[in-house]
């Protein structure tokens, strides 16, 4: 099984088949192809566009339009699992180069990487961010006095209500924490603070 820095999963031989495939193009064709993805990625709402633009490059090269759209959808499963993971250039080209892609490829593709990475990180914590906004929250510590296990008495708790977008509507999400799940929490979201303040 190969080892990727993007993904765990095990990935079907089609993937690997598919990344061998884009040998088979000639530089100017591969480096066109890259273009389009990268302007997917950069504008993930333009799918009819990009859709569009594929056809048109396979029309152009004479293939047919679905395998090559096939052969995209494997494509794109690096850069997603790239961004989620937060790889370097080195890695996304360690990774095509373990999937089968020969070496100048890779590193044009790499390249490519290293040049749309902050931005493609930006869009991707933006996105993230607009999932579940917070909108609200309200908290409150206590102090567990009665209960029927004894080593639970006198525990110190915190209850927050979180008040979330999602789309037009808002919800409120009830959390209780023990104190050592809230220190937890807090330190886990000044990183997140810190991380937002790099983009910022």
């Amino acid at each position: 099984m190969l080892q990727l820095h993007f993904t765990k999963d095990a990935l079907p031989d089609s993937v690997s088949n598919d990344f061998q495939t884009l040998n088979k193009f000639s530089e100017q064709q591969f480096v066109s192809l890259t273009e389009l993805l990268y302007q997917f990625l950069l504008e993930p709402k333009e799918s009819e566009q990009f859709l569009a633009q594929l056809s048109e490059f396979a029309g152009e090269h004479g293939m047919g339009a679905g395998p090559l759209r096939g052969l995209m959808k494997s494509i794109l499963l690096l850069p997603h699992g790239a961004l989620k993971k937060n790889l370097t250039a080195e890695q996304v080209k360690e990774d095509m180069l373990s999937l089968g892609l020969n070496e100048d490829k890779a590193t044009h593709f790499s390249d490519q990487w290293r040049v749309h990475y902050p931005v493609l990180s930006r869009l991707a914590v933006g996105q993230t961010l607009m999932v579940n906004q917070l909108v609200d929250m309200e908290w409150k510590f206590g102090v567990t006095v009665g209960t029927s296990e004894l080593q639970k008495a006198g525990n110190i708790f915190l209850q927050l209500k979180l008040v979330v977008r999602k789309g037009n509507t808002t919800e409120n999400v009830y959390i209780e924490l023990t104190l050592p799940q809230f220190y937890n929490f807090l330190h886990e979201m000044e990183r997140a603070k810190a991380s937002m303040d790099c983009f910022s």
